[in-house]
């Protein structure tokens, strides 16, 4: 059974324009020039009950156009669409009591009351009774690490507090699809781990679909087995997470801090020295010609270091890649 089913959905807005100065302003009053922006150009696709998945793209690629119209908010221009066998568009209000959904720049807490008030407030919402809710809350509290936040106003919490009460004030009714939309955006390291744990976490033990945009890498990788990218409002991919992995987020780039400054050029075989100083380094390197592993162990045998990252290539550039490479063709909907 499928949890999402789409078929040729798309969405086009009609954007006016009008010429500079009075004069054009005036124009534009009695004879508004007009264009279609196509959002999502006849996207179709399915998701499995159960299933995590990313759903990524650059800025402007159609993804949070297409999360608002699987989630009701919006009305296709074309194309059917099935939530949970619903319409989303049509029967939004007997959806949403199986559905949640998170907004990375748009909180649904209210912003001078603690925490536990919103989520008493939308225990109410979804006609909760006591018991189940209760232990509900207690599971999120626990999950997310935030006993001692709920009864701090959301005002004073930090942006990784806030945004994990968010994703479990949405969780509270056990939707059994739950959309995130940039859940960890402007998250430290460690806040990002802490909402990843969660989310696998619910995903494996209540079976809960999750449909997550992200253009963090590493959400990407430690979380969905199944990655879906749009660009231009169209698929231009859909695979395995591990394909996506192996053909194109090849190139990592380590930052090293030493202990002691160094003396002499830093040079490890197969990687390349991006940057020196008198205590770090950045260097860059292909997954296929030389793992990761050995690489660390390489700089560990050089001198003690202090600190040391690795990092992925952004999305944006991963993407662009993906739609150059002459041996995506067959992934690309026309």
């Amino acid at each position: 059974m499928n949890a999402i089913e789409t078929h040729n959905l798309a969405k086009q807005f009609e954007v006016k324009h009008k010429a500079p100065g009075l004069m054009g302003s005036l124009k534009a009053v009695w004879r508004p020039q007009t264009e279609q922006i196509t959002a999502v150009a006849e996207v179709s696709f399915s998701v499995p009950v159960g299933e995590l998945l990313a759903f990524i793209g650059p800025n402007g690629a159609g993804k949070s156009t297409t999360i608002k119209m699987l989630t009701g908010i919006l009305y296709p221009t074309s194309g059917q669409a099935q939530v949970l066998g619903y319409t989303p568009w049509q029967q939004r209000r007997q959806m949403a009591y199986h559905v949640g959904s998170v907004f990375g720049q748009k909180p649904q807490l209210w912003y001078h009351l603690p925490a536990e008030d919103t989520f008493r407030l939308f225990a109410h919402i979804y006609e909760l009774e006591d018991k189940p809710f209760q232990a509900q809350m207690n599971f999120l509290v626990e999950a997310f690490q935030i006993r001692e936040l709920l009864h701090i106003p959301v005002r004073k919490l930090s942006l990784g507090q806030r945004m994990k009460c968010e994703i479990a004030a949405s969780l509270l009714h056990r939707p059994r699809i739950i959309f995130l939309d940039e859940p960890t955006i402007g998250l430290d390291v460690i806040a990002k781990q802490q909402i990843r744990e969660a989310i696998r976490t619910l995903n494996e033990n209540d079976n809960t679909t999750i449909f997550l945009t992200s253009h963090d890498a590493g959400d990407i990788e430690s979380l969905c087995k199944r990655v879906i990218v749009v660009n231009h409002g169209r698929i231009i991919f859909d695979d395995r997470t591990s394909v996506l992995k192996r053909q194109y987020l090849r190139r990592k780039v380590i930052d090293v801090r030493f202990g002691e400054a160094l003396t002499t050029p830093f040079a490890l075989p197969e990687v390349e020295t991006i940057k020196q100083g008198t205590y770090g380094v950045k260097l860059a390197f292909d997954t296929r010609q030389v793992a990761v592993e050995k690489v660390v162990q390489q700089i560990m045998a050089t001198q003690p270091f202090n600190d040391i990252n690795i990092v992925d290539p952004p999305l944006e550039e991963v993407i662009r890649e993906i739609y150059q490479s002459a041996d995506c063709g067959m992934r690309i909907a026309e």
